[in-house]
């Protein structure tokens, strides 16, 4: 009896192993991807401005980073006693308009090192709903609570956002034309925009991501469709019924892990879930003699990884 549809996933050319150097940009549901590689000790750089839930904001600090354009005081902002920059997610807020500025060049300077060497790009993409800062015109990455009379809100069309997404192709082969980039499509809900609204976005985010990786040098991972499809049922959401949960997260890591992670990394990987493990061990008797006998077994494995892997970095 059959009692799920499956998508069905083969596994990719280009792998991802211990030798790749990944970059992440995205929406939220990119950090939960960035934080299982991380776990297993990948190399990656993560949006280093934030999250970004739209392809122009994605766009726009590639662009800024591929072309090493700095930003300029003239694109700060100051809001509730805290400098803003429109293009940086509210993570980089600073009460210091120079700080926030330090911040920011550095992000992008170190988008522009990471892109250049990178063997893998994953941009996942949240939403096809913008706002336009009515004063400049301009689509902003994140509102930073300014006033929502200051802004207009849109549904970017699925040609407007393919152009995005090729503009951004374009931008990283011009640095690094040996890149693997992967695209995927946030399975988060964003129902503060209406669930009719939620759908109409999402359609256009998938119409345009085909359009694109049909033209260009470009892959599609199905987070969006392993979550509507094979996990459709509520009790794979977290209790705001909108945010996939941990079980969610694990399902659809594993089906990138089978189609995106080469097996010869699969040992490595073992070893390393060994190791957090044990990390994450808690003593009863921190001096008993079994306890240290197992800290120097733990110690011997983290110098192996190391010794092998001399990039991996562990909180012992």
């Amino acid at each position: 009896m059959k009692l799920q549809t499956k998508i069905p996933l083969l596994a990719e050319q280009h792998q991802i192993d211990y030798k790749s150097r990944l970059v992440l940009l995205g929406s939220c549901f990119t950090t939960h991807i960035g934080k299982k590689l991380d776990y297993y000790k990948f190399p990656l750089f993560q949006n280093p401005l934030g999250i970004l839930f739209h392809p122009v904001a994605i766009e726009n600090v590639i662009v800024r980073a591929c072309k090493q354009e700095e930003v300029t005081e003239e694109a700060l902002g100051f809001q509730n006693e805290h400098w803003y920059c429109f293009d940086a997610h509210s993570d980089l807020n600073s009460v210091s308009k120079t700080d926030l500025l330090t911040r920011v060049n550095r992000g992008l300077e170190a988008t522009y090192q990471h892109i250049a060497s990178a063997s893998h790009i994953i941009i996942t993409l949240g939403t096809a709903w913008v706002y336009r800062f009515t004063k400049t015109g301009a689509l902003v990455a994140n509102c930073h609570k300014v006033p929502q009379k200051e802004f207009s809100k849109e549904l970017l069309s699925s040609d407007a956002i393919a152009k995005s997404l090729k503009n951004s192709l374009h931008q990283i082969k011009s640095i690094n034309p040996n890149a693997t980039v992967i695209f995927t499509v946030s399975p988060v809900r964003h129902l503060k925009d209406g669930f009719v609204e939620n759908q109409r976005s999402k359609a256009h985010v998938i119409s345009a991501v085909h359009q694109t990786i049909n033209t260009h040098n470009a892959s599609y991972f199905p987070s969006y469709e392993i979550m509507m499809d094979e996990l459709r049922d509520y009790r794979f959401y977290e209790t705001d019924m909108i945010h996939p949960n941990t079980l969610a997260i694990d399902y659809i890591w594993e089906k990138f892990r089978n189609v995106w992670i080469a097996e010869g990394a699969y040992p490595a990987m073992d070893q390393v879930a060994s190791v957090q493990k044990d990390l994450g061990h808690k003593a009863f008797h921190s001096q008993s003699q079994q306890h240290q006998k197992f800290l120097k077994s733990l110690a011997k494995k983290i110098t192996y990884l190391k010794e092998t892997y001399p990039f991996m970095q562990f909180d012992e």
